[in-house]
């Protein structure tokens, strides 16, 4: 009755929350707990399923849903439509949590030429063309034309011409020769030699000139490119002579010095002190 109160020994203490008398509440782990006289029972959720492929329960629930399908480790939404993995062309739907699945009917004999030779068991029908016979998926070429080919499906025979790659030459490269379907592309014409486009000079084949710089040397190679390579000067001495023209300094020919070249052996004053004789003596170093 109102205004009247419940003894305290028929309430409920669990995990710190007091509960009412007759009070029910769920648990982690799918319990369902009541207060009964003081005391907490509890016992396991029961979860009735009424489909054949019920979704499982999400994360933190207990029961599976009917509002989906599990089938085969995948979750199926409603109305979903889908075929078997092994491909015999069954076809599936999922309703209520529920799979109903239909496999189509395959006629008696030779199949007709619109029905999938993959769904059904029976044979394809053979094709009959120009006084011959062929099995179904067999190819073939006309008598007498390389680049026709024909194909037999369900009966009926389809031909095309044969296919042709796409070529990136020239239309004056391309050559079709004898017993081919396609045309080809033609070799370019070997080069003559190496063509020079900053002076327009054409050097021959096997050619070897300085571009103006007398260390360095090219070479026309056979496929109409240049090859230059740089020389390295190893040889050295204390007063090299540079001859004009000449890539290396030459040690050989005499001596350098205060701006005054002087060969071989040749004495000479010297210039910072006259009482001095120089002598010119080539020593490589």
């Amino acid at each position: 009755a109102p205004g009247t109160s419940i003894p305290s020994a028929q309430r409920c203490w669990h995990r710190g929350v007091p509960r009412e008398p007759g009070a029910r509440w769920a648990e982690l782990g799918c319990q369902s707990c009541t207060c009964q006289g003081g005391q907490v029972l509890c016992e396991a959720i029961s979860c009735p399923v009424s489909c054949s492929h019920p979704l499982p329960a999400p994360a933190g629930g207990c029961c599976p849903s009917c509002s989906g399908c599990w089938y085969e480790g995948v979750a199926r939404a409603e109305g979903d439509v889908f075929s078997l993995s092994n491909g015999n062309c069954t076809v599936c739907l999922c309703l209520a949590g529920n799979i109903s699945c239909i496999t189509p009917e395959c006629p008696p004999g030779s199949c007709p030429s619109s029905s999938p030779a993959d769904c059904c068991s029976c044979q394809p029908a053979k094709c009959s063309f120009r006084g011959r016979s062929y099995p179904h998926g067999a190819h073939f070429s006309l008598d007498g034309d390389e680049c026709t080919t024909c194909t037999c499906r369900g009966g009926e025979v389809e031909c095309s011409f044969a296919p042709c790659p796409v070529l990136d030459c020239p239309q004056h490269q391309r050559l079709l020769r004898p017993g081919q379907c396609c045309f080809t592309c033609q070799d370019p014409p070997a080069p003559a030699g190496c063509l020079m486009d900053d002076n327009g000079v054409e050097f021959p084949v096997g050619q070897i000139w300085s571009p103006g710089d007398p260390c360095e040397l090219c070479i026309c190679q056979a496929d109409g490119s240049v090859s230059c390579t740089r020389t390295d000067c190893l040889e050295s001495c204390p007063h090299p002579i540079r001859i004009p023209g000449q890539c290396c300094p030459d040690c050989s020919a005499g001596c350098t010095y205060m701006g005054r070249i002087f060969y071989n052996n040749e004495t000479f004053p010297s210039i910072l002190d006259p009482c001095l004789s120089c002598i010119c003596l080539v020593r490589a170093v």
